[in-house]
Formats: structure tokens, C-alpha cells, sequence
């Protein structure tokens, strides 16, 4: 089977769910990664060592920021001349749109956000999760080329092997596009809750500390955004002891208390970290929508009857500015750090 792998990338970081697609097309014979942008030899060259067997390059200054229209065409020109079978990309805000738009080009179905992908005979065979986690579904595609988003942390990541090479072969970009990009701003996380083996994530309860005197002169909301923020502290050190990343509830973000890049869940980023740890979020359904692929979650919560509680593997009830303080020392000295 010939398989496309389109590598997803922003500011020279690799989506690292690329590379597992990489290791998925290679489990099914041939694998090509493509790559759009400028600058690109150094993600060539990643992209052999994860196991690419050849790289298709549209290296362009039209293509140095992400644009729906000539990103879609330009992959959808690759999929007319080269006849893939499969076409992988890692699910991202980007590759939906592009994927769908690729679609509609080349007259075929999407298969999104897949956590599993196999192949029976010469059919593909795909999982999804369905009703807000609940389920899991197999679907197929029946046009060519069979389009598929991965989920994150869904498949395993190839080992790099740094004497691989390929052959690479630049490719015409399609530039013609009604939209330009006058600017943008970045705020991501320092270490990306999507990616991250270890999310400590923060809820409502981290403003929730009586002990706390806020400055002198603060209204109400702005004394209850300065306790979320110092809590966030004691959620942020824990995950940096841990070497994990930073999450929060959509209703931690909504009050104020951090960045919308931090937000998991249905309106925020799906994860599937091996450990989880929730730290005064309640657990409302769009929460457990995007931590149900979490391989272990621990909650630390007052409210006993909290439903973050019925997906926990462990529970502390408890307040979380006395435990997050207590699992940061204890890990501290477990890990020599």
C-alpha cells in the first residue's frame, strides 16, 4: 500500500503525532512524507529517520505561513499524480480544514481524529470514538484515496533511527489562494498539553484559597483571578517536577485563570497522556470528553461526590493547595530532583 504522510509543523516543531502516522504507514508498506512550508531540510531529514522511505518537499515562501486554500491544493495536485492509497495526517485545527478541502478536490471521504486504523484484506478499517467518548465505531471509506486524521498519542511513535536517508524530490507548490495572512499571534503552552506523557491540570478550585491575601486595592474579580494564578503555580510545579504539561478546565480558562492554549476538553485539545491529574476540576462532560484517552487519571477534589471522581483510577478528597504542595515534595524526592 502507498501511503502519503503529510508533515504537520509550526515555527520548525514537528506535530509529534506526524511521526506516529510515519510509523502507521510503514506497518503498511510504503511510506512518503510530504512537507510544505520553507526551510525544510532539517524535518527532511527527521522525517527519514522516523521512517520515511521517500519525501515529497513544496518548498515555497507562499507556503511559510499556514493558508487553508493552497496548502489543500497543493496536496490534493501531489494525491492526483502520485495515486496514494492512504493519505495520514495528524489531527490539528489545520489538517481539518485542509484534509476536508483536499477532499472535496480529489472527490473522496475524511476519516477524523482515528484512534485506531487497520487493514483487512484491501479494506481499510477504521476507529473513532463517538458520542463524546462514550463509544468507539468502525467506519470505512469507499472513494480513493482513503483521506485520515490520527489522533494524538493514539499510535505508537516510530524509534528515530539517525543513519536512515531517502530520496527527496521538490514538488510544485499551488500558491493561488483569495486569502492572505496579514499577522498572527502564538500562545502556546512551554510544553503542549496534546503532547505531553504527564497534563496537571488546574479547575474552579484553584482560586478557591481563603489563606491568600491579595494585594491591597484589587476588586473582587481580579482578587479571585490573583488566587487562580497562585494556584496555577503550585499546578505548574508539579507538572514541571513531573516533566508534564499544564491544563485547565474550560471554566478555568473562561474566569481568567490562564490561557486558552492550556484548556482541555471538548472546546479545547483532546489528550491521551499516560498520567492524568486533575486538580480541583469538578468534572463536567466536555472535561471527561478530552481526557478519556488518558491511560491513568488521578483527581484530587473537596467535593466527595465530584464527578471527576467516576473516571479517576485514584481519588483525593481533599484540598488540593495542601495535596499539589504534599505529590510535589514527595515526587521531588522520589526523583532526586
Amino acid at each position: 500500500m502507498k501511503t502519503f504522510v503529510y508533515i504537520d509543523h509550526f515555527k520548525g516543531q514537528v506535530q509529534p503525532a506526524s511521526w506516529e502516522a510515519l510509523g502507521l504507514a510503514k506497518s503498511f508498506g510504503s511510506a512518503t512524507a510530504v512537507l510544505f512550508g520553507t526551510g525544510l531540510d532539517p524535518l527532511v531529514k527527521a522525517a527519514f529517520e522516523f521512517g520515511a522511505d521517500e519525501a515529497l518537499i513544496a518548498d515555497d515562501p507562499a507556503l511559510t505561513d499556514y493558508r487553508a486554500e493552497p496548502f489543500a491544493s497543493t496536496l490534493s495536485a501531489l494525491a492526483s499524480s502520485g495515486t496514494p492509497d492512504l493519505i495520514l495526517l495528524p489531527t490539528t485545527t489545520r489538517t481539518r480544514e485542509m484534509a476536508a478541502m483536499a477532499a472535496v478536490d480529489l472527490n473522496t471521504g475524511v476519516l477524523v481524529d482515528l484512534t485506531g486504523l487497520s487493514l483487512e484484506g484491501n479494506q481499510l478499517i477504521a476507529t473513532r470514538p463517538i458520542y463524546e467518548g462514550k463509544l468507539n465505531e468502525k467506519i470505512v471509506c469507499s472513494g480513493k484515496p482513503v483521506i485520515a486524521t490520527l489522533r494524538g498519542r493514539a499510535f505508537p511513535r516510530p524509534a528515530q533511527d539517525e543513519s536512515r536517508s531517502g530520496t527527496a524530490t521538490k514538488v510544485e507548490a499551488k500558491t493561488e489562494s483569495p486569502t492572505t495572512v496579514e499577522g498572527y499571534e502564538v500562545a502556546e503552552a512551554a510544553v503542549s498539553v496534546s503532547d505531553a506523557g504527564v497534563v496537571v491540570s488546574g479547575g474552579r478550585g484553584a482560586s478557591n484559597n481563603p489563606s491568600l491575601t491579595p494585594p491591597a486595592g484589587m476588586d473582587e474579580k481580579d482578587a479571585e483571578i490573583w488566587r487562580a494564578q497562585e494556584g496555577f503555580k503550585l499546578i505548574g510545579e508539579l507538572a514541571s517536577v513531573l516533566g508534564g504539561a499544564v491544563g485547565a478546565s474550560r471554566a478555568a480558562v473562561d474566569a481568567g485563570y490562564i490561557p486558552y492554549a492550556h484548556q482541555v476538553g471538548q472546546t479545547g485539545k483532546v489528550v491521551a497522556p499516560d498520567l492524568y491529574i486533575a486538580c480541583g476540576i469538578s468534572g463536567a462532560i466536555q472535561h471527561i470528553v478530552g481526557i478519556r484517552s488518558a491511560k491513568l487519571v488521578v483527581a484530587i477534589n473537596k467535593d466527595a461526590e465530584a464527578p471527576i471522581f467516576k473516571v479517576s483510577r485514584y481519588g483525593v478528597v481533599g484540598d488540593l493547595f495542601v495535596c499539589v504542595p504534599a505529590l510535589t515534595a514527595a515526587f521531588k524526592k522520589k526523583l532526586g530532583k
